[in-house]
């Protein structure tokens, strides 16, 4: 049960932060700045954006459980915190502010991030580790549709 409520705290955090990412990026895709872009002949489309974070979030609440679980250090809840902080201003910077090289500082270091959790964690973990292998294949991708929208614009 005590695991079931550490996995729900999770869901509630990283899904808060996508809300709160949404919510800071206003109508970003929709908007004309968007629109008017040279995007990346492999951007999928919208609706992949929402099925892809709704499967990483969940993968990666459970993951973030399991740590939690071996592993209560300082060193753990920063990390996460970080990684929630980055999520969102990725958002912000990109699709709010249009700074379009600061974001993709932004997704690297998140990549970075989740690369860390994946290698730093893995001892913990084992199998469980593959659960942060989703958001890491997604973040490669989201990078390369960020650093082809800087290259060609």
């Amino acid at each position: 049960m005590k695991f079931l409520v550490t996995i729900t705290i999770f869901l509630i955090i990283n899904f808060g932060a996508l809300g709160i990412g949404s919510y800071l990026m206003g109508n970003g895709p929709q908007t004309e700045w968007y629109l008017g872009l040279n995007k990346a002949p492999w951007t999928p489309p919208g609706w992949v954006f929402g099925a892809a974070w709704t499967a990483i979030m969940i993968c990666f609440s459970v993951y973030m459980a399991e740590l939690y679980t071996v592993d209560k250090s300082t060193q753990v809840i920063v990390l996460f915190l970080v990684q929630v902080l980055l999520n969102i201003g990725w958002n912000f910077m990109f699709f709010n502010q249009h700074q379009v090289g600061i974001g993709l500082i932004i997704i690297t270091l998140l990549s970075l991030l989740m690369l860390y959790f994946l290698v730093a964690f893995h001892s913990q973990l084992n199998l469980m580790s593959l659960l942060v292998a989703p958001y890491i294949l997604w973040l490669f991708i989201a990078t390369s549709l960020n650093f082809y929208v800087y290259a060609y614009n």
